[in-house]
């Protein structure tokens, strides 16, 4: 297949995977009453469709990309969504409750198998330089289905019942695996030996550290062959030193990196991420107790392990190059912050909306819909400011104006003017549009190719994790607060500070705007060899 045949179908796969994933968990929100009635179940077992999803999904996401990685993102984007998409048949055939919340924790072993996948293509695909307008066509596509998924959510449920929620995906998604399957990455010509190129040189390829067209000496890819490379240290983890392209020329982009995995590893963030998931669920119903208490407990043990592991396996579960790597560490750290205000305020926005003002579901849903509008027009611009801008300046701007967006909701109320809530979801939809796509960008475009799947499942574990954080400490300060309209205000100034807390791992993305990067030689490279003179022009 052809390189351009690729990225085309990599980019289809990428934005449709992604927009059936959030059309998916906005259409069953709109239908859960409706599901909850028919099926003559309580409110908690309907609520157990959600979590169980929930942390199916974020217990499995880095693992999934670490597969992706090893196997190929093609290969688990085509097992995920097929998967995902058998799953959603089977709920609209599920005789009960039961089988609902079984099905949908399968549904979401299949979405942590597609979501890392849908990322770890587009890197593999696209040059650095050109990763965001891609990531910002998913962006939008996410944004579109999420505002469309209440209303064709509410279309099917009142003329087609609940059911026919579930089967509006399985077409989509079959066409979308078999053509995954389908995909074969473009083969690369293999490079020559380090011997046949003049001044004793050996090329490295798109997938390796160099990145197209680097030249690394001939002594130091000998060194790697002979013995282990020298390790420097950063935030704490041994990073190898980048000893060059291997000798028999490049990889494929996309093609599976051979590796063992880290079963230990893996084990730990799936426990430690399960407790923290579970305890940030439970704490708005429950409040702080001993359950709330040990998971809290539990996902600090947890994780302490994993990093304790982490640095002792010689194939840890999270390469070095993508976990220290302070980039890719900041974007993430954007990522939850803004996520966490954007959702967090969109959930306290609601009661606002219908118990403050007195708006019904419908109106409210309107009222909301310019922030929806400007999150799918501000993720094509992002690509231009980051350009124009880089990532730093563009994140730090955008993440201040998530945090404006947030402050002008928290004073809603009765005599609020129309154009004070407008501007409120217009700045709350740019800002996390903007910061989604630059963040996401620098995530994956600072990770090495090899290493996509995994630093696409840490930006999916964030977007998880950040929501499900912001709307637990929404609820903790609303359920504190002597009324609603006292309750909302507070909580939304807290996740407007949340936002603008995000802007200070902003100012630790990259100064300067994307473009293809060249390797730079360390200290202890010898100099190459001069670059050898023109031959004269014949003579006539």
């Amino acid at each position: 297949m052809s390189g351009r045949l690729h990225r085309g179908v990599a980019l289809t796969g990428s934005v449709a995977g992604a927009a059936v994933v959030a059309l998916d968990g906005t259409v069953l929100t709109v239908v859960q009453p409706v599901l909850q009635r028919d099926l003559g179940a309580g409110f908690a077992q309907v609520q157990w469709a959600s979590t169980g999803y929930l942390i199916a999904v974020a217990s499995l996401l880095v693992l999934a990309g670490r597969l992706g990685d090893r196997h190929g993102h093609e290969k688990l984007f085509a097992v995920g969504i097929l998967g995902f998409g058998a799953a959603s048949a089977g709920i609209a055939v599920a005789p009960g409750i039961g089988w609902i919340v079984g099905l949908r924790v399968v549904q979401g072993v299949f979405g942590a198998l597609l979501q890392p996948a849908t990322l770890g293509m587009l890197r593999a695909s696209f040059p650095p330089d050109r990763l965001a307008v891609p990531i910002a066509l998913r962006t939008s596509a996410i944004g579109l289905a999420a505002a469309a998924g209440p209303l064709a959510g509410g279309v099917l449920a009142t003329h087609f019942g609940w059911r026919a929620v579930f089967v509006l995906n399985v077409v989509p998604v079959t066409v979308l695996g078999v053509l995954a399957l389908a995909v074969r990455p473009p083969a690369a010509p293999a490079g020559p030996s380090p011997a046949a190129v003049p001044g004793g040189t050996a090329a490295a390829g798109h997938a390796g550290h160099g990145g197209p067209g680097s030249v690394v000496p001939l002594f130091r890819a000998r060194r790697a062959r002979s013995g282990p490379a020298p390790v420097r240290r950063r935030s704490g983890f041994r990073l190898p030193a980048r000893t060059g392209a291997p000798e028999s020329g490049a990889r494929p982009a996309g093609a599976p990196v051979p590796g063992r995995l880290d079963p230990g590893g893996a084990l730990l963030l799936a426990v430690a991420l399960v407790c923290c998931v579970h305890t940030l669920v439970a704490v708005p119903g429950d409040g702080v107790t001993w359950a709330t208490a040990a998971g809290s407990a539990l996902t600090v043990l947890a994780g302490a392990a994993f990093v304790r592991q982490e640095r002792r396996a010689p194939h840890p579960l999270v390469p070095p190059a993508v976990i220290g790597s302070r980039p890719v560490a900041a974007a993430l750290a954007v990522l939850v912050c803004a996520s966490a205000s954007m959702l967090g305020a969109l959930f306290v926005a609601m009661y606002v909306l219908q118990d403050v003002l007195g708006q019904d579901p419908l109106s409210g849903s309107l009222t909301a819909l310019p922030g929806a509008a400007a999150m799918i027009l501000a993720a094509p611009l992002a690509p231009v400011l980051l350009r124009r801008q880089g990532a730093r300046r563009t994140g730090v701007a955008a993440s201040l104006a998530l945090a404006a967006g947030v402050a002008m909701l928290s004073g809603l109320g009765p005599a609020t003017p129309w154009w004070h809530g407008g501007t409120g979801f217009v700045l709350l939809g740019a800002g996390f549009g903007t910061v989604m796509v630059v963040a996401t960008a620098v995530a994956v475009r600072e990770a090495p190719p090899e290493h996509a799947g995994v630093a696409g499942g840490l930006q999916q574990t964030a977007m998880n994790i950040g929501p499900t954080a912001g709307i637990a400490a929404a609820t903790a300060v609303m359920a504190a607060s002597p009324g609603v309209a006292a309750g909302t205000g507070r909580a939304l100034l807290l996740l407007a500070c949340l936002a603008a807390l995000g802007a200070l791992p902003a100012l630790r993305l990259p100064a300067s705007r994307p473009s293809a990067r060249t390797p730079v030689p360390s200290p202890d490279t010898p100099p190459g060899p001069a670059p050898a003179r023109p031959a004269p022009p014949p003579s006539a």
